[in-house]
């Protein structure tokens, strides 16, 4: 496979990062693993070390231990804002920009802010600190990862309504996780050092059972490993290294989007988390056909369409439209000029007969697309078959 050439937006983007903010992430698998408390200690070292330091936003759930390290550190007030006869307390992000520390602490980044906010979700607002050259910290639990969604509530049951793109982790510096046995976990959960002692039997028979937590546990070391590795691939090989394996020659990936498929959110996040193991570019595509033309498709159809276009730009996929009268002949074209490895692709809901006379698209695809790593989702089972 040729290597990738650098484009000119490749540059712009290294001048731009260079104006930018760094960005330093905690990770944690549940509440009360000490992502909090760590930023905090870390503010105070920084503080004594002559850094500009303040608190952006801290949310200390009424944690004494938490509440007694916010003392002697700077918080910048927080935005009361007011929607629907209901006051929240708001991260106040112009007061932040125009205070302009060196680094701004910044907690729960999965957060969604009120619909009156200029930005929908907190880490939009880091973003734009960060864009504005201020150093964060920040911190969130890896449940909390768009492409992890559907396997965290599979896996444990519960539902995480907030989340926050891939892409944003792969933009930190650093990414450190918080480690904590589950057993001291429960420990700490009954001693009341997380929830208000009235809260700790639910708690306990609910989000916090030995399962999910090393389920969780788990998904947040494998995160941060792969954070890690995707941090050391691509940096020039040292004499008596191996390459990393991964990459550009391991082949992009593509997901291929109709135009309300049932289970779009499984394909994106099933692309992401792809390109996110093989530290790779992706795409997520789709092919017009003529009875698809914008003044032919219902209007229900357009929306989950463009629904599902700006879920894959916020998950990081660079979304490509094509027209053609043949959906597989063109995904296979575009895939073959662009470096793909993988394509990714639902499986059909179409007529059985269709089925078995290989008329779908996704059984096309298996039988035509010769050279690709060819991944069938089975939206039922949460399977995936592989060619």
């Amino acid at each position: 496979m040729t290597k990738r050439r650098p484009r000119a937006e490749d540059f712009l983007e290294l001048v731009e990062r260079g104006r930018r903010g760094r960005l330093k992430l905690y990770i944690g698998f549940a509440a009360g693993v000490g992502k909090t408390f760590r930023m905090l200690e870390e503010a105070h070292a920084l503080k004594a070390r002559g850094v500009d330091v303040v608190l952006g936003f801290i949310e200390t759930h009424g944690r004494r231990e938490t509440e007694a390290l916010v003392a002697g550190l700077e918080a910048v007030p927080r935005q009361r804002v007011s929607y629907r006869d209901v006051t929240v307390e708001e991260m106040d992000l112009d007061a932040v920009l125009a205070r302009r520390p060196q680094v701004a602490v910044v907690d729960e980044l999965a957060h969604t802010n009120l619909p009156v906010c200029r930005n929908r979700k907190r880490y939009q607002d880091v973003q734009e600190l960060l864009a504005a050259g201020i150093n964060v910290i920040g911190a969130f639990n890896v449940q909390h990862l768009e492409s992890l969604n559907d396997m965290v509530e599979r896996n444990t049951g519960v539902t995480v309504r907030e989340t926050l793109p891939d892409s944003f982790l792969k933009t930190a510096d650093q990414v450190v996780n918080l480690d904590l046995a589950v057993e001291d976990l429960h420990e700490r959960l009954k001693a009341g050092k997380i929830y208000a002692p009235d809260k700790v039997p639910h708690a306990l028979e609910r989000f916090f059972t030995g399962d999910n937590l090393s389920t969780l546990r788990e998904l947040a070391l494998r995160e941060v490993a792969e954070s890690l590795d995707r941090a050391t691939t691509g940096r020039e090989v040292r004499a008596g290294e191996e390459p990393s394996p991964k990459g550009g020659a391991w082949g992009r990936v593509l997901v291929a989007l109709s135009s309300n498929p049932p289970r779009a959110a499984t394909l994106l996040r099933r692309g992401s988390r792809m390109a996110g193991r093989l530290n790779t570019d992706w795409f997520v595509v789709y092919v017009e056909t003529p009875r698809e033309a914008p003044n032919l498709i219902d209007a229900e159809a357009q929306r989950h369409l463009l629904t599902n276009i700006e879920k894959a730009k916020e998950l990081g996929a660079e979304v490509v439209r094509l027209r053609a009268g043949d959906p597989v002949a063109a995904l296979l074209d575009f895939a073959r000029s662009h470096g793909v490895g993988h394509i990714i692709i639902g499986r059909s809901n179409q007529a059985k007969w269709r089925q078995r006379l290989g008329l779908t698209a996704d059984a096309r695809l298996l039988r035509e697309g010769e050279g690709f790593d060819i991944h069938v989702v089975s939206f039922e089972s949460h399977e995936e078959k592989r060619s």
